[in-house]
C-alpha cells in the first residue's frame, strides 16, 4: 500500500464480516466474492492486515489512500475461515491467554507480510508499512503484530512431536502472535504419502520374466486421463508387482515447483519430498525441476502434474544390458520435455553392483529399449551413483562389466589389426591347404595330417570370425545364435588341436618316430573334433548364445558380435578349457625346446650360423603349432590389459 497512515480505531463492538477487500470499487479490483479476495490478498499481495473475528473495534483508513493494490484488510469470521475459503486463509485463534496465527505452506512460500490486529478498547496507528518487525506493539490491550512468513518460517525444521493435536492438516504452521520473539513452529512434514492409491485393472504381458515394453509405454502414455479425473493432488498407481508409479498435480500454475519423490528402499512404497537436505536419506530419489513444469505449461498441458514409473524386470534391449538393480525409471508431465537447463537427477545410494555403471534413457519408441547416453551424464561417488538428464522420458543405469571396457580409440585399432591379420591369416591358410590337396604325390605322413587338421580348424574360426559382426548387425536372433555356436565350436576345436599336436609331439619324442597305435590318426580327430560339439551343444540348447556388446568409454561406440553372453560360462568353459590345454602345450614345448638344446649340445660349438637361425624358426612355429600364443589372454588384466590385447590380437590374428 503506497499510503503512509493506516489508521485504526477502536470501538465497542463486534464485527461479524465476511472477509472484506478494503478498496474502493473500481474497475481495476471488481471484487465480487471471497475467491476473488482470496486470489488479490493470498496470492498477489505481499502485505495483509489481518483483524480475527474476536477483534473488538473500526478500522480506518486516510483519505489520501492511492488504490494500488499493494495490500489489503481482511476480517476473519471466526471459527469458520478454513471451512469456508480453504488452506489459503489464515487463522487467529486464542488459546488461554496466548494469540495464535496459523498459516498455510503458500503462506510462507510466498514471503507474505502479515499485520494481525487483535485486542479492545484502544487506538493504535501503523505509521508506516514499508518494514515488519514482529516486536511492534503498543502498551496495552491493544495488540498489533508484523509478521514475514518466510522470514519466520523458513529455517524452523520441522518438529513432528510439538505438532500432534495443535495444528490442523491445512495450517501447517503457527506462530504465537503473544510472545515477546518471534518463533514458528513447523507441522509442515517434509516426507507426504500421496492422497490415494489407485490400482489399475489392466494386465501387462511377462516374456521370461520380463515386462513387454509396448504395452508398458502403452500404460504409462494414458496416465493423463487419470490426471484429469483425479479430485486429488496426489496418487499411488500400482499395476502388479512389476510397476509402482506416483502422481502429483499441481492445482494451480502459480504451485509449480520443483518436486522429488522417494523411498527407503526400491520395493518400498514411493513419497513425496518437499526437503531436498533429507533425500540422503532414502536410497532411491527422483527430482524433478521447476522448468519442466513451465515447459509443459507453455506447451499447454491442461493439468501440471508429473508421474514417476518404477518399473521392475522390464524388457532387455537388443545387447542383453545389464540394468542396476533390474530398475528402470520413467518420468513424465503430459508432453515431451527436452534441454533442461536445471536437469532431472536421479539418484542411487549405498548400492552394490559389479561393473561400472552409465546412465542411460530410452525415448520409449521400438518393441525393445534402445538406450543412449546422451543428454544424461554419471557421476560417481563410492556407493553412490547420480544420473543428472537434460530431458524426461525412460531412465536406467546399465552395467558395463569391469575389465571388459576400452577406450574407443583402441578398439578401433584393434578391430583394424584383427581384420588385417584375419584376412592375412585365412590367405595363406587357404593357400596352403589348396597346395597340399593339389600337389600332394604320397600319402601324408601322421604329423602333416594332424598339421592340415588344425589349419583346417584355424581357417574356420577365421572366417567365423570375420563374418560374425555382420550377422549380429541383422538383428536375426536365430540366426545369431548359430552363428556364436560356429566360432565358439572352432574356437574349442582349434584348441583341441593345439593339444592334440602337443600330444603327438611327445609320443613320436617318446616312441622315437615310431608310433604303433591301432587307427591312432582316427582315434584322435574322433576325440578332437567331438569333444568341442558336446559343451557346444550343451550350451546352444541352454541359451547361451546371443548378441554380446564390446564396451568402450564412449557409450557410442560400440561393437556387437554374436557370442556367449553368460559370463561366467565364458570364463568356466573358454578360459578354464583353454588354461589346461595351455598347461599341456607349454609343457611340451619346454620339453621340446629342452631336447633341441641338448641335440645342439651334442654336435658340438662349430654349429653353422643358418642351424641357429633355423633353431629359432622352429621355436616360432611349435609357438604357433602349440598356441602357446593365446596365453597372453591371461595379462588382459589391470595396467596390463590393453598391451596384452595388442600382443594376442597381432600374434593370433596372424598365425
Amino acid at each position: 500500500m503506497k499510503q503512509q497512515n493506516l489508521s485504526c480505531v477502536l470501538l465497542v463492538g463486534l464485527l461479524w464480516i465476511c472477509p472484506v477487500y478494503l478498496s474502493r470499487r473500481n474497475d481495476k479490483f471488481p471484487i465480487e466474492n471471497p475467491m476473488e479476495i482470496r486470489e488479490k490478498c493470498f496470492k498477489d499481495q505481499k502485505r495483509c492486515l489481518l483483524v480475527p473475528g474476536n477483534f473488538n473495534g473500526f478500522i480506518t483508513a486516510s483519505k489520501h489512500l492511492n488504490h494500488s493494490g499493494d495490500a489489503c484488510i481482511v476480517f476473519l469470521q471466526k471459527n469458520k475461515t478454513r471451512n469456508n475459503f480453504g488452506e489459503w486463509w489464515p487463522r487467529v485463534e486464542k488459546n488461554g491467554s496466548s494469540y495464535l496465527l496459523y498459516m498455510a505452506k503458500q503462506h510462507v512460500k510466498k514471503d507474505q507480510r502479515m499485520y494481525v490486529l487483535y485486542g479492545k478498547n484502544c487506538s493504535s496507528t501503523i505509521s508506516t508499512m514499508t518494514e515488519c518487525v514482529f516486536s511492534h506493539t503498543v502498551t496495552g490491550t491493544c495488540q498489533i503484530r508484523c509478521v514475514q512468513t518466510n522470514t519466520v518460517c523458513k529455517q524452523s525444521p520441522y518438529k513432528e512431536n510439538d505438532c500432534k493435536g495443535h495444528v490442523a492438516s491445512s495450517a501447517k504452521y503457527r506462530i504465537n502472535l503473544t510472545e515477546t520473539s518471534s518463533s514458528c513452529l513447523n507441522c509442515d512434514n517434509p516426507v507426504k504419502k500421496p492422497d490415494k492409491t489407485i490400482n489399475l485393472d489392466k494386465a501387462i504381458t511377462v516374456v521370461g520374466g520380463k515386462l513387454d515394453a509396448v504395452q508398458t509405454v502403452e500404460l504409462i502414455n494414458g496416465v493423463g486421463n487419470i490426471v484429469t479425473n483425479m479430485t486429488e493432488l496426489s496418487a499411488v498407481i500400482s499395476v502388479g508387482e512389476h510397476i509402482k508409479g506416483i502422481i502429483e498435480k499441481k492445482r494451480e500454475p502459480e504451485d509449480v515447483d520443483e518436486v522429488s519423490f522417494a523411498s527407503v528402499s526400491p520395493h518400498d512404497p514411493i513419497n513425496i519430498i518437499e526437503d531436498k537436505e533429507i533425500l540422503p536419506t532414502f536410497s532411491r530419489s527422483v527430482t524433478v525441476p521447476k522448468e519442466a513444469f513451465e515447459q509443459a505449461i507453455s506447451l499447454n498441458v491442461t493439468t501440471a502434474h508429473v508421474t514417476v514409473f518404477r518399473l521392475f524386470n522390464f524388457s532387455l534391449d537388443e545387447f542383453n544390458s545389464t540394468v542396476l538393480g533390474d530398475e528402470v525409471v520413467s518420468v513424465e508431465v503430459g508432453v515431451a520435455i527436452a534441454n533442461l537447463t536445471d536437469t532431472v537427477k536421479i539418484y542411487l545410494r549405498n548400492i552394490e553392483y559389479k561393473g561400472i555403471p552409465s546412465c542411460q534413457s530410452w525415448n520409449g519408441e521400438g518393441s525393445r529399449p534402445k538406450w543412449t547416453s546422451n543428454d544424461c551424464d554419471t557421476i560417481i561417488s563410492g556407493d553412490n551413483v547420480t544420473c543428472q538428464c537434460t530431458h524426461l522420458t525412460f531412465f536406467a543405469v546399465l552395467l558395463a562389466p569391469l575389465n571388459e571396457t576400452i577406450s574407443s580409440s583402441d578398439l578401433k585399432q584393434l578391430t583394424i589389426i584383427t581384420q588385417v591379420g584375419c584376412g592375412l591369416s585365412t590367405l595363406f591358410l587357404s593357400v596352403a591347404l589348396f597346395m597340399h590337396f593339389l600337389f600332394r604325390r604320397t600319402m601324408a605322413s601322421k604329423a602333416t595330417i594332424i598339421l592340415i587338421q588344425l589349419m583346417s580348424a584355424m581357417l574356420l574360426l577365421n572366417l567365423t570370425f570375420m563374418t560374425n559382426n555382420y550377422v549380429a548387425q541383422l538383428k536375426n536372433s536365430v540366426g545369431c545364435k548359430i552363428m556364436g555356436a560356429l566360432m565358439h565350436y572352432f574356437m574349442l576345436a582349434t584348441f583341441t588341436w593345439f593339444a592334440a599336436q602337443a600330444f603327438h609331439l611327445c609320443l613320436q619324442l617318446y616312441t622315437g618316430g615310431n608310433i604303433l597305435i591301432h587307427n591312432y590318426l582316427l582315434k584322435v580327430s574322433i576325440i578332437t573334433w567331438v569333444v568341442p560339439s558336446i559343451a557346444v551343444i550343451v550350451l546352444f540348447s541352454t541359451g547361451k548364445y546371443s548378441q554380446q556388446v564390446i564396451h568402450t568409454d564412449n557409450t557410442g561406440d560400440i561393437v556387437t558380435m554374436c557370442w556367449i553372453t553368460d559370463s561366467d560360462v565364458h570364463y568356466i568353459v573358454n578360459i578354464g578349457y583353454y588354461a589346461l590345454v595351455f598347461l599341456f602345450t607349454f609343457s611340451t614345448f619346454l620339453i621340446i625346446v629342452t631336447w633341441l638344446f641338448q641335440l645342439k649340445r651334442v654336435k658340438g660349438p662349430n654349429v653353422p650360423l643358418s642351424q641357429n637361425g633355423r633353431s629359432i624358426v622352429t621355436i616360432l612355429g611349435l609357438c604357433c603349432i602349440l598356441g602357446i600364443t593365446w596365453g597372453f589372454a591371461f595379462f588382459a588384466h589391470g595396467v596390463l590389459q590393453i598391451p596384452a590385447f595388442y600382443i594376442f590380437t597381432v600374434l593370433n590374428s596372424s598365425q
